[in-house]
């Protein structure tokens, strides 16, 4: 009597069944093991928080440390544990700011927020308005268009001396712009500006958000008070904008002043 046939089929189905689900149990049981929970840091407080704002000069770095021995932040910011928020390149000068409040510095270093940066841009020869308007509707660049940006012709701000001076070609003039981006890009308003013919000899930023330069000499810091933490309106901080108010040259800092400096701090 012949016995009864396996369904070859079912054992299959039933084989690849049992295997999909212990594929699926060490995949679990994996990543379980793998992928521990990221503990969320507290925020900081107002009496923890720190906020610095430094006028970067010409030809500093923004970072503290540097294998060549070149100009850092360390050389001017003798304040432990802050960190930038957002960079200023090495040829670039202005406002820089600096914190330990991780997600102040996640909302201003992110286009995502879109904080306002002001900058005071010397350009090669004078731009027409057409000119001006493509700035103002975006360019394309090589990584794609940019935003529409704030941008006005204004008179030379009464500021600090470049050292060393920017390199001027003779009978070409220079024009002065303001410049209000709300991206972060890569040398952006250097690459915007060479897009319509003007390369940019000189970049100063004036403002980051509601955080200007004014009354910190070029070199120095101030440490924010948290009672001043309040954001001006926008139409204050325009008005500070469009005064370029005199910003004086700082004096060359000797040793015995930064030591005095972290005796206070400390």
């Amino acid at each position: 009597m012949a016995g009864t046939q396996p369904n070859h089929n079912l054992i299959r189905q039933d084989t690849l069944t049992r295997l999909n689900t212990n594929a699926r149990t060490r995949a679990k049981g994996h990543l379980s093991n793998k992928v521990r929970p990221v503990k969320k840091k507290s925020p900081i407080s107002d009496k923890n928080r720190k906020i610095v704002l430094f006028n970067k000069p010409y030809d500093v770095l923004c970072q503290f440390t540097d294998d060549q021995h070149r100009q850092t932040l360390k050389d001017f910011i003798p304040i432990p544990e802050v960190y930038a928020a957002g960079r200023l390149d090495k040829d670039s000068e202005g406002l820089l700011l600096l914190t330990n409040d991780g997600q102040l510095q996640h909302k201003i270093a992110s286009p995502k927020f879109k904080a306002p940066k002001t900058y005071w841009v010397q350009v090669e020869g004078v731009p027409t308005e057409d000119k001006l308007k493509a700035l103002r509707q975006g360019v394309e660049l090589n990584d794609g268009p940019t935003k529409p940006a704030k941008v006005k012709i204004i008179s030379a701000p009464n500021i600090w001396p470049r050292n060393p001076p920017i390199r001027e070609r003779k009978n070409i003039p220079t024009t002065w712009l303001e410049i209000i981006i709300t991206e972060g890009r890569n040398r952006q308003v250097r690459r915007m500006t060479a897009h319509i013919g003007h390369p940019t000899l000189r970049l100063v930023r004036y403002a980051i958000g509601e955080w200007t330069l004014d009354n910190i000499a070029n070199g120095e810091f101030i440490l924010v008070k948290q009672d001043s933490m309040n954001a001006p309106s926008t139409k204050a901080n325009k008005k500070a904008t469009t005064s370029t108010k005199t910003i004086t040259p700082s004096k060359p800092k000797t040793r015995q002043r930064r030591a005095k400096e972290r005796l206070r701090i400390s």
